[in-house]
């Protein structure tokens, strides 16, 4: 879906100028993008690890010789190759649709925010599969990930959306992963949007160390 978005209004718009000088094909794969790696990394761990949980697979990994911690970091990074799957196809459509809009260095910053980035909101849906069955982790985590990414301006840019969405955006993670990705494209300063990412990995970390503690399976 997020590469369908993306290829459908880079088609209608992909030609205009942005308030920053660039096209829209070129700033919105950083917006798209991130709502490909978010969707990619909240999803894909989380309602794995439910259903391993569901189907007694957790435990079975729990009282094997493997580490726990390995078989989970192994999901959680399993994900990453979905998230530049998506990146690629996005930076595909872009070419087929308006031609090259960005140079190659600044597509690998690009990527390597976006997925390094997206490591957080694996946490949080492995925290989610935890504690819910497979079909509820997946209602939970499409309920989160949503009105989220609405709000954030990934979808339809901030400047058009009501007042107090746009007062609410700089609460939310997506908002600054996706300001830290347009950052790599714009030279814009970029700091507090990578403490903001950090910030919200490490607060994953310990929300999936505390709902791992409780597991129950």
């Amino acid at each position: 879906m997020p590469v369908g978005f993306y290829a459908l209004f880079t088609t209608i718009f992909g030609g205009q100028q942005q308030e920053n000088g660039l096209s829209f094909a070129a700033t919105s794969l950083a917006t798209y993008g991130a709502f490909g790696v978010v969707s990619v990394m909240l999803l894909n761990p989380g309602i794995g690890v439910a259903e391993d949980r569901t189907r007694g697979w957790l435990r079975v990994k729990m009282v094997s010789a493997t580490p726990i911690g390995v078989s989970l970091a192994a999901r959680l990074l399993a994900a990453l190759p979905y998230a530049l799957g998506v990146l690629v196809a996005m930076t595909a459509a872009s070419v087929l649709i308006t031609g090259t809009v960005i140079d190659p260095v600044t597509w690998l910053r690009l990527v390597a925010a976006l997925v390094l980035g997206g490591l957080p909101f694996a946490l949080f849906g492995m925290a989610v599969g935890f504690v819910a069955s497979s079909n509820a982790a997946a209602a939970i985590l499409n309920a989160v990930l949503f009105p989220m990414v609405l709000a954030s301006g990934l979808w339809i840019p901030l400047g058009l959306m009501p007042g107090f969405i746009q007062a609410i955006a700089p609460f939310l993670p997506t908002y600054h992963l996706a300001q830290l990705a347009m950052a790599q494209i714009t030279g814009a300063p970029a700091l507090g949007h990578l403490l903001a990412v950090l910030a919200t990995t490490v607060l994953g970390a310990l929300v999936a160390g505390v709902a791992y503690r409780n597991l129950r399976v």
